[in-house]
């Protein structure tokens, strides 16, 4: 209980840490560009336009990763993967996998809640065009090592889409020797980590590709409830 505790606390002063970062100028810019122009059906809003924190439950055993919040969604709402429809989608899935209390992430007081299970993202700012330099995921990639440090129970990371999975190997390699020959995004592939954790790829829910049909939703809670499946025989 004690180190939970402590834990918890040292969580929140990351999370101060990470929101008060303006390390990456082109990103500081990007960010203020993006909540001072707003979305036109955003405009009677107050954008969070700062750095995004992981969110969720701090026992977690199963990390969800993507790449970076998005520009009208956490950007806006201050929370990951909060307020658009890869948002929708996701907590529609996770709900159904009994991983949240609500099917819906609108925003930060909306009372959502995630049982066993922490979103995160490597890249802590909206990046001009989705695409972040490795400078400056390098940067961030401070943060997420300190998330992985602090989240001791943590067994699984599930990857949203390949670019989030490629900054997952790339934070890897940058802190650990390893042969990532092998590791190849795939939609349910599993691949064991060098600190024995098992990172799991997963078709990013964006509009695009539910529109696709490259995910729906049976596809999205099969993988979610099959990593539960996988911590017991962890």
């Amino acid at each position: 209980m004690l180190m939970q505790k402590l834990n918890n606390k040292s969580l929140l002063s990351l999370n101060k840490k990470i929101i008060n970062c303006n390390s990456c100028e082109r990103l500081l810019e990007f960010r203020n560009k993006i909540a001072k122009e707003k979305r036109k059906m955003y405009r009677n809003e107050n954008y969070w336009g700062k750095p995004i924190t992981g969110f969720g439950d701090i026992k977690a055993k199963i990390m969800i990763i993507g790449l970076a919040p998005a520009a009208h969604g956490g950007n806006r709402t201050g929370r990951v993967f909060t307020g658009d429809r890869s948002a929708e989608f996701l907590y529609k899935c996770l709900h159904k996998a009994k991983m949240s209390n609500n099917s819906t992430s609108e925003n930060k007081y909306d009372g959502l809640k995630l049982y066993n299970s922490y979103i995160t993202t490597a890249l802590k700012c909206v990046p001009p065009g989705d695409k972040p330099t490795n400078g400056e995921l390098k940067t961030c990639f401070n943060y997420f090592k300190e998330e992985i440090d602090l989240l001791k129970n943590v067994k699984i990371i599930i990857a949203l889409g390949k670019i989030a999975f490629d900054a997952c190997i790339k934070f890897y390699k940058e802190n650990y020797l390893f042969n990532n020959k092998n590791f190849i995004f795939k939609h349910g592939a599993k691949y064991k980590l060098p600190d024995k954790k098992i990172l799991i790829g997963c078709y990013h829910p964006s509009p695009r590709n539910v529109n696709t049909k490259r995910i729906d939703v049976n596809k999205m809670v099969k993988l979610f409830k099959n990593s539960k499946k996988v911590l017991l025989k962890i």
